[in-house]
């Protein structure tokens, strides 16, 4: 599950987000506890802690006391709006700028998409 790439708080952290996105996870539903999530995972309670708090501080998740962690009824919108703003920053207006380099227009890249449906 976890690689060399990034901290493993961080994929913890874009793991849940990507299960919201999914759907795998829905709003108001509890996800694992840090413990049953380190005991799951073989990793440090305190690293999956770190993982989980970044996603409280962020508004994907929301503590219960007593009781635990739920989706935020939010997260799936807001994880949505952030990952189109970061799709036409990273992907898209590369595309863009390398298609006005060699010039293709806006239009002749709208028809080529709309003949690829």
């Amino acid at each position: 599950m976890f690689n060399d790439r990034s901290p493993i708080y961080l994929q913890i952290a874009d793991g849940i987000k990507n299960d919201i996105l999914s759907g795998t996870l829905r709003e108001d539903e509890q996800v694992m506890s840090t413990n049953q999530y380190a005991a799951f995972y073989r990793i440090n309670p305190a690293t999956a802690a770190k993982g989980f708090a970044q996603l409280v501080d962020e508004g994907v998740l929301y503590k219960r006391r007593g009781i635990g962690m739920f989706v935020s009824p939010a997260a799936p919108g807001k994880l949505r709006a952030e990952r189109r703003e970061r799709f036409f920053a990273e992907a898209l207006e590369p595309v863009l700028d390398e298609a006005e380099r060699v010039g293709i227009s806006v239009d002749e890249i709208t028809h080529y998409l709309g003949s690829r449906r």
